[in-house]
């Protein structure tokens, strides 16, 4: 079963940007779906940004124009731009493998947005 380390996150100033990296262990390009997702405490984990294994992007509308889902099926990593940042999107970023019989995520990385 594929594993997913995310790298990246960090403590950033609003406005500034991040760039977040998941590794996944094996193969990705017959991986249906690769995906971020993000928590806060008390909340539930939500979609943030998923790209089909044909490149295809979906975003929520909350990021849009903001973020930038990107998948490397040569490196077997999917990468997240994230620009013009707010503290509103402080919290844990997941990613995340799904097909018709997967459904594996990594263990999270902290983005906090703080002045």
């Amino acid at each position: 079963q594929v594993q997913l380390v995310e790298s990246g996150g960090g403590l950033v100033q609003p406005g500034g940007r991040l760039r977040l990296s998941c590794a996944a262990s094996t193969n990705i390009d017959s991986i249906l779906y690769m995906a971020w997702y993000r928590q806060d405490p008390g909340n539930q984990r939500d979609l943030v940004a998923s790209v089909t294994n044909l490149g295809i992007p979906n975003y929520a509308d909350s990021i849009k124009g903001r973020f930038t889902i990107s998948r490397d099926n040569a490196r077997n990593t999917v990468d997240l731009e994230m620009n013009s940042l707010q503290v509103e999107d402080t919290a844990i970023y997941f990613c995340n493998a799904r097909g018709a019989e997967m459904n594996v995520w990594g263990q999270g990385t902290q983005v906090t947005v703080s002045s």
